[in-house]
């Protein structure tokens, strides 16, 4: 479609992809991830517009690349995707990006002031995987999404927004956009220029590609054990709150140097204590509060933990204070 705004061929772009050019006219036809990358590379540095005519007007070869570099200095994340937002402003007036912090959640929305017309799905779609790319790539880990949301109706292929976006897809909502636990945007930036000009060098992976490793995977761990531990009771069911496969949740763990029960027993060791030095409930309840089916098996397991048995344990917090 940009080639056909722009009125030029586009046989040297789909030269260079090894795409034959009567896959243009066949809707079911599909290219790999790599073709993809050349084709839109070439594709926006010969029309010299990297928006790919989606906007009123081009963004010249290196706009987005500027949008990185001009946030690069920033102290953490939050910093560096409000400052995305507000100089992608000086690209173009056509949508507006925001970012808005609401107690624990963060969430990037895409404002339309123009019709986008029959580029509007691909618009909004790269635009967002272009932030989240930026941002996992920034601070070098993955960034969960609770959800990712697009103004329109399910496509024939919404099969591949799951690829693209790691959390539950919605359709039909009111804006574009895409929310995430707003505790990412503490973290530090961790790249430098020598690793932007890399990183530029091959950009459009990361409109396709997800990052692996989640910085902040065993703190989401430990809280959700902390808060909700009646909710979860099984890697499976842990693995769906926190929107990653239970093969990716022990796989990063390991690489934590951790494990799902040694986890599990720390936060039922902490929750215990709480309860036993900050309330008068007996011993038999606060086995049950902690997922323990009796006493006796609580008991065992608390000395282990402590060295002391439940009683004891309060016993001597009480004579302490």
């Amino acid at each position: 479609m940009a080639y056909q705004r722009y009125g030029v061929d586009p046989a040297g772009a789909l030269r260079q992809a090894h795409i034959a050019p009567a896959l243009l006219k066949n809707p079911q036809a599909r290219i790999t991830a790599a073709q993809m990358e050349i084709v839109s590379g070439a594709a926006m540095q010969e029309l010299d517009d990297e928006a790919l005519g989606w906007f009123s007007r081009k963004l010249p070869w290196g706009s987005y690349g500027m949008l990185c570099r001009a946030s690069l200095t920033s102290p953490n994340l939050g910093v560096a995707l409000k400052r995305w937002c507000r100089h992608h402003r000086l690209l173009t007036d056509d949508i507006l990006l925001r970012l808005i912090v609401s107690a624990s959640v963060a969430t990037l929305s895409i404002e339309e002031n123009r019709r986008l017309g029959a580029m509007r799905e691909f618009c909004l779609l790269t635009i967002l995987r272009y932030v989240h790319g930026y941002a996992c790539w920034a601070i070098d880990s993955l960034i969960p999404l609770l959800e990712a949301r697009f103004p329109f109706a399910p496509p024939e292929h919404r099969r591949v927004y799951p690829l693209l976006f790691p959390g539950p897809v919605h359709f039909d909502a009111e804006q574009a956009g895409f929310s995430f636990d707003a505790q990412y945007l503490a973290l530090p930036l961790r790249r430098d220029e020598r690793a932007l000009r890399l990183m530029l060098g091959r950009a459009l992976p990361l409109t396709v590609l997800q990052y692996r490793r989640d910085r902040l995977l065993l703190q989401r761990v430990r809280q959700v054990l902390r808060e909700r531990p009646d909710e979860v009771h099984s890697a499976g069911s842990l693995a769906r709150r926190l929107h990653v496969s239970t093969r990716t949740l022990h796989r990063q763990l390991h690489e934590e140097g951790a494990s799902l029960q040694e986890l599990k027993d720390e936060a039922r060791r902490d929750r215990s204590v709480e309860l036993l030095c900050r309330t008068a409930r007996p011993v038999k309840q606060v086995a049950a509060a902690v997922g323990f089916r009796n006493e006796k098996s609580f008991a065992r397991a608390f000395k282990q933990w402590t060295g002391d048995s439940p009683s004891e344990y309060r016993a001597k917090v009480a004579s302490a204070t």
